[in-house]
C-alpha cells in the first residue's frame, strides 16, 4: 500500500510539472479562458455535489469580474457571488495560514443569503453531537456521529496544528497527495460548522494541493468527484470509524491524479482550438465561424443537443 501511494505521488510531481509546462506555453486570453473555467466549474461542481444547484453563467461573470475580465455585468445572486469569492480567494490566498478566522470567513461566504441557518461565520454550538443519517424518520441509519459542539473548538485547534506542523516549510511535512486526502478527512471528521462541511473539506485539500505546489492548484478536484458522488461517499463512511485510512489514502490520491489529467486535457483543448483556428483562418463566413465557436464553447466534452439550421 504504502508503494503504491509513493508511485502515486511520484505520478502528481511528475505530472502536476508537465501542466505547469502546458500552461506557460499558451497566451494569457487562454489562460485567463481555462483559469475562470476551471474555477467557476469548480464552484458549480462543489455545490452540487451537496445537491444545491447554481447558476453557471453567473458563477463565471461573477469570479471574471473578481479578475478585472469583460463581463456582462449581470446581477449575481448572494450564493452564486459567494462561492465565487471563495474561489477567488482560495486563488489568490493559497499560501496565507490556514486558521480559525479564514474558515469563519469562508463559512461565511458560502452562507450568503442563507435564511435557514442558526450559525453562520463560526462553529456550531448546538448540544447534541451531529449525527449523518439516512432511512426512515422511525428507523434511521446513523453513517456517522461528529463530536459534540463543546468539543469542536479544540477539535479544530489540534486540526489546524497539524496541518501548520505538516506544511511543505513544517516542522513535519508529508507528502502533497497524502496531506490534502487526511485534512479532507479530518476536517469532515470534526464536522465543525452547521452546514457547509464538505465543501469547505474540498476547498481545504485544494489549497494544501496549492501549497505543496507553491501556486494555485488549478485542479477541477470537485468536478472529478461529482462523476463518481457514491464513491466519494462510500469512501468517506468506510473511512470515518477507524484510524486505518490507507484505502482513503490512495482512494483521494487516484481522484486528484484523476482531475489533473482532466486540467490536462482542458489545455490541450485550447491549444488544439488555437491551431485549428491558425490553420483555418480566413477560410469561414460569419455564420460558420458563430457554429464553430458554439462547439469550442462545450470544450472537451464536446457539444451536447440539438443544434438548428
Amino acid at each position: 500500500m504504502a508503494h503504491s501511494l509513493e508511485a502515486l505521488e511520484a505520478q502528481f510531481l511528475r505530472k502536476s510539472g508537465l501542466f505547469a509546462g502546458s500552461i506557460a506555453h499558451i497566451n494569457k486570453d487562454d489562460k485567463d479562458q481555462i483559469t475562470v473555467r476551471i474555477m467557476s466549474d469548480e464552484a458549480h461542481q462543489t455545490s452540487e455535489i451537496e445537491g444545491e444547484i447554481l447558476d453557471r453563467d453567473s458563477l463565471q461573470s461573477s469570479i471574471r469580474r473578481h479578475f478585472g475580465l469583460a463581463t456582462d455585468y449581470r446581477k449575481i445572486a448572494p450564493a452564486e457571488a459567494g462561492i465565487a469569492e471563495l474561489m477567488i480567494a482560495l486563488y489568490r490566498e493559497y499560501d496565507a495560514p490556514l486558521n480559525h478566522d479564514r474558515l469563519f470567513q469562508w463559512h461565511g461566504l458560502l452562507t450568503q443569503g442563507r435564511r435557514d441557518m442558526r450559525e453562520m461565520g463560526r462553529y456550531r454550538s448546538g448540544g447534541d453531537p451531529m449525527q449523518v443519517v439516512s432511512g426512515s424518520i422511525h428507523e434511521p441509519i446513523v453513517h456517522f456521529e461528529a463530536p459534540p459542539a463543546a468539543k469542536v473548538s479544540a477539535e479544530m485547534e489540534a486540526f489546524l496544528t497539524w496541518h501548520a506542523h505538516t506544511a511543505p516549510q513544517g516542522a513535519a511535512p508529508l507528502p502533497i497527495l497524502t496531506r490534502a486526502a487526511i485534512a479532507h478527512l479530518y476536517f469532515v471528521t470534526i464536522h465543525p460548522f452547521e452546514d457547509g462541511n464538505g465543501r469547505i473539506a474540498r476547498a481545504i485539500a485544494e489549497k494544501t494541493l496549492a501549497e505543496g505546489l507553491g501556486h494555485p492548484a488549478l485542479i477541477p478536484l470537485s468536478q472529478t468527484i461529482n462523476r463518481s458522488r457514491k464513491t466519494y461517499y462510500t469512501q468517506l463512511a468506510q473511512s470515518n470509524h477507524t484510524i486505518e485510512i490507507t484505502t482513503w489514502l490512495l482512494y483521494f490520491a487516484q481522484t486528484i491524479l484523476d482531475a489533473l489529467a482532466r486540467a490536462q486535457e482542458l489545455v490541450d483543448f485550447i491549444i488544439a482550438k488555437t491551431k485549428f483556428y491558425d490553420r483555418h483562418r480566413g477560410q469561414f463566413n460569419e455564420r460558420q465561424e458563430k457554429v464553430i465557436a458554439r462547439l469550442f464553447r462545450e470544450g472537451p466534452d464536446g457539444f451536447v443537443g440539438g443544434l438548428s439550421a
